[in-house]
């Protein structure tokens, strides 16, 4: 399935459909040449805009939840990729701890929390959930929508490792992207594998660390095709928050928004693209929430109130990328699941106005596990398509995998214990 397209598939993102696809052999073998090199992120979300002439990852998440929007279909090639990532993470693991965020019970949380389950458990481990809630002294059955339920059990800490009553896993699996700081239960444990690690916790990254990180791989990737970066990169700049009441610091922002703006409006006027350009404006700390601001010329910040409740200390100023793909007349973006270094399906959001907060919705992308058709008219075949997607949302989590390895507290004592 691929969605109608309101610039009814031409320009330039057909342009680049047929490069990916011509350039197949050498896109694979550039992904396998960097996984010798680099740890893919053990799980990840990857948010894509299809504006037509544009195709650009806007939120890329290493704790996802939404599994159970995943199709019956795909999920297959979830419990492969699970068995190829803990095969090589720890080969003899028997015993997985998955902890889930302790403020996401709706029933969606606890569906995708059930899907991570069976996957893993189809994957030859035996999962049980572990509770970061304090206080919780005895087991708790938390009820599925469709029936059944999940057991929560309090965490139990021995030393260096994370424990259950009467369950001792080698391996713990975070579905918990600890935006409120790191729990002293889950630091120094020595004896286990935690994934993701500690680093990738919300409270210790800033999106423009990930986005200038993104930047560097799309240019790379881009000189690989022969084409320009801009068409897989949204521009961005970062700057310190203005007192939006007081009007301290706002001609500062102001300026960096207009200059993005204009090198938006330079690639727009190359390209021929007859559209307003957009940035969106959002916390620059991972933790900052759904909050967001979206304007077209530097003179609407006038007046302007940040829409969160607490305002950040750093913005991030983004490109905005509209979405020119729909679905019965709704706009959506597509949603690229990754597990490991494999792409195991996705799925679509359907979008609020430009800057708003996405909203996901069950429908999830047919006939995902179908090879590439070769030789088809750009933007006439959903697994083309949706390869394409796959190879933008693969490089969004290598850029996560990059940044993750240049945050690690450990970097420079590994560094130090190499061979001169």
């Amino acid at each position: 399935m691929v969605p109608h397209l309101i610039t009814a598939l031409t320009g330039p993102i057909n342009e680049l459909e047929q490069r990916v696809l011509e350039s197949m052999p050498a896109i694979e073998r550039w992904f396998r040449l960097e996984w010798m090199e680099h740890t893919p992120a053990f799980y990840s979300a990857v948010s894509l805009r299809n504006a037509g002439f544009k195709l650009a990852p806007v939120d890329t998440q290493l704790h996802p939840v939404g599994f159970h929007h995943l199709s019956e279909a795909m999920l297959p090639l979830a419990v492969q990729a699970a068995m190829a990532a803990i095969e090589k993470i720890c080969p003899e693991a028997k015993n997985l701890l998955l902890i889930p965020d302790p403020r996401r019970r709706s029933a969606g949380a606890l569906a995708s929390l059930a899907t991570l389950v069976r996957i893993f458990h189809q994957a030859g481990l035996n999962v049980r959930l572990g509770a970061l809630e304090e206080g919780l002294e005895a087991p708790v059955e938390l009820p599925l929508a469709e029936g059944g339920s999940l057991r929560l059990e309090p965490l139990l800490r021995k030393r260096g490792r994370l424990l259950l009553k009467d369950f001792d896993p080698c391996t713990i699996l975070l579905n918990c992207e600890l935006a409120d700081g790191v729990p002293q239960i889950l630091k120094n444990l020595d004896e286990q594998y935690l994934l993701p690690p500690l680093h990738a916790s919300a409270a210790l990254r800033s999106r423009s660390t990930y986005l200038a990180t993104y930047e560097e791989v799309a240019k790379r990737f881009a000189k690989l095709l022969g084409m320009d970066p801009w068409l897989i990169n949204p521009v961005h700049a970062q700057c310190e928050a203005p007192d939006f009441r007081s009007g301290a610091g706002l001609q500062a922002l102001q300026e960096q928004v207009e200059t993005i703006l204009g090198k938006v409006r330079k690639k727009y006027k190359d390209y021929g693209i007859n559209e307003k350009p957009f940035v969106v404006l959002k916390a620059d700390a991972a933790r900052g929430g759904l909050g967001t601001l979206a304007v077209r010329d530097a003179k609407e910040l006038e007046g302007a109130a940040w829409p969160a409740l607490a305002a950040p200390a750093r913005l991030l100023i983004q490109e905005g990328v509209a979405t020119h793909e729909r679905l019965e007349d709704v706009p959506v973006e597509p949603t690229v699941y990754l597990l490991d270094r494999y792409v195991i399906g996705g799925y679509y959001r359907e979008l609020a106005e430009p800057g708003q907060a996405s909203r996901p919705v069950p429908l999830a992308f047919a006939d995902s596990a179908q090879l590439v058709r070769p030789g088809e008219r750009a933007g006439a075949s959903a697994p083309n398509r949706f390869y394409m997607y796959g190879v933008v949302a693969r490089l969004a989590m290598l850029a996560a995998s990059y940044e993750l390895e240049q945050s690690d507290p450990d970097r420079e004592e590994l560094e130090s214990a190499l061979p001169a």
